[in-house]
């Protein structure tokens, strides 16, 4: 049985050196009156990176839950987005003072595009380079990108200089994404998972024929075999994989018990037989299909 290693699951270096712990708190879709509180417990739970987006409309109410929370803020790795309607130079610049005025900061750890958009990638690459301008100013750490496949990766490259330190993808048992994790590796790109207990797989709106990962036979053995959860076996293999993962609750207790998986491991068998239900179908948003009213979204003022 391999034993779990604190110093190399709790955090991960960036490939500028940055370190990111290695499990952040999401906050996806939790409504903003509710966010403030998840944000405070899983704080005091022991999380250290929060994950938010200009998207989620709730950026400010993670402000509130960091300062309610009393730790102290350079303790904290606050990641957030930029949503598609900010894209362009001048834009993408502004969208970074707003976000640090809702969410109180002066400096992020991680700020990342929110998708490839590629029906206007010329506006995605001035964002960038706008990223790239925000990190060279010491205003973020680091940089990156969200959602991004293979040949968005190969046309960002191609055309601006910092790599991303992180692409943030759809990332769960049941969808790998396999070549946009070689992809990421072959460039130093950390991946980073959204999803990544299988949420979105029963998400309403993808489609008719939904399946919890959760109900998974094979996790739900390894989570008898462990003593934990099927949510704890797929953060675990998350972790052991050399990955990031960003799931969330609003819920004190699920909040805690995702927290609770630094100190079991899975063998290397079971991170195989894990790998192998991957079915490649793909639950959330294609990267590559235009969702112009979507990208339209605005977003509001600080």
């Amino acid at each position: 049985m391999n034993q779990p290693d604190p110093n190399t699951d709790i955090s991960l270096t960036l490939n500028n050196g940055v370190d990111m712990p290695a499990l952040g708190f999401g906050v996806f879709q939790s409504p903003p009156d509710e966010t403030t509180a998840a944000v405070r417990t899983a704080l005091e739970v022991g999380y250290r990176h929060i994950d938010t987006a200009a998207a989620y409309a709730n950026e400010r109410e993670v402000g509130e839950g960091i300062r309610r929370s009393g730790v102290e803020r350079d303790a904290i790795f606050i990641e957030t987005k930029v949503w598609v309607s900010d894209y362009g130079y001048d834009q993408t610049l502004h969208a970074f003072d707003k976000a640090i005025g809702k969410l109180g900061v002066e400096t992020l750890d991680l700020l990342i595009l929110h998708q490839p958009a590629p029906d206007r990638f010329e506006k995605t690459l001035e964002a960038y380079r706008a990223l790239e301008t925000l990190l060279a100013d010491g205003r973020v750490r680091a940089i990156g990108v969200s959602n991004f496949m293979r040949h968005h990766l190969d046309r960002l490259l191609a055309e601006r200089t910092v790599v991303p330190a992180v692409n943030q993808i759809e990332l769960h048992p049941y969808f790998t994404q396999p070549d946009v994790q070689r992809s990421d590796a072959e460039h130093d790109i950390l991946t980073q998972a959204w999803s990544p207990i299988g949420g979105i797989t029963f998400y309403p709106g993808y489609g008719d024929e939904r399946v919890s990962v959760m109900d998974d036979p094979l996790l739900r053995e390894l989570a008898t075999e462990h003593s934990r959860t099927p949510a704890q076996v797929m953060l675990r293999w998350h972790l052991q994989r050399g990955r990031s993962a960003i799931p969330k609750s609003t819920n004190a207790g699920r909040i805690a018990e995702n927290f609770d998986v630094f100190d079991f491991a899975l063998s290397d068998d079971d991170l195989a037989r894990i790998d192998a239900l991957d079915r490649g179908v793909r639950n959330g948003p294609d990267p590559d299909v235009p969702r112009p009213e979507m990208f339209a979204r605005v977003i509001p003022e600080a």
